[in-house]
């Protein structure tokens, strides 16, 4: 099998998670920023992730990625489900989030924009989708101000979070995963805790040394 992702898609690292969680042997892909034909080739329409499978047959979608490789060896490690309060903190702090991390994305070191033409694409979907990107970063003390109190509403939510994983965890973990690109975020010690240990048991590594 092989997954073929963008390294800072928030959506690609649900479906690293699985296969570093479950230690699954799948190949690695990287399709590049501004390449359409590609992923159009194998789904009909330019998105990641997508799994290609034994049978040669391609799945996009990021939860039916994680679902099938958690089932395609036993035992199956996902708990269908997940916490309605995490699931309700993540869709309200997720606007917030891309707009902290999409304009450091842009300027940061990930295959997928390893070519001028990858990073020129990248760049100009970002700016149709969310408007002038230098000035999001001008705004950092603003969004940042706005943030704080998001992370401190997390960490009682995380004070009691067990060792089970379930879904609401492949909505978390990405997105705390992306603002850890974000200089001074401020992790409160729960959320700290948390991150670290889901990039380890899952083997997806954080965005630290690039945060800017």
């Amino acid at each position: 099998m092989e997954l073929f992702i963008y390294e800072h898609c928030p959506f690609c690292c649900r479906a690293l998670m699985i296969v570093g969680l479950k230690q699954l042997d799948v190949d690695i892909g990287i399709i590049m920023e501004g390449d359409v034909e590609t992923p159009t080739r194998m789904v009909g329409r330019k998105v990641v992730p997508i799994l290609r499978k034994p049978d040669g047959s391609h799945m996009p979608e990021s939860m039916d990625i994680v679902h099938y490789l958690d089932q395609s060896v036993a035992p199956a490690l996902v708990q269908r489900g997940g916490d309605d309060a995490i699931d309700a903190w993540v869709e309200h702090a997720w606007p917030l989030m891309l707009r902290l991390c999409v304009p450091r994305f842009t300027r940061a070191d990930f295959r997928e924009l390893a070519t001028p033409a990858a990073r020129e694409a990248f760049v100009a979907r970002e700016t149709r989708a969310f408007g002038d990107l230098q000035a999001l970063l001008d705004d950092s003390d603003k969004l940042l101000d706005e943030l704080r109190p998001l992370l401190d509403e997390l960490e009682p939510l995380l004070a009691t979070r067990g060792e089970a994983i379930d879904e609401s965890d492949f909505r978390l973990f990405p997105l705390l995963r992306s603002l850890t690109i974000v200089k001074g975020i401020g992790f409160g010690a729960n959320s700290r805790r948390y991150l670290d240990a889901i990039s380890a048991r899952c083997r997806v590594a954080l965005f630290d040394d690039r945060a800017a």
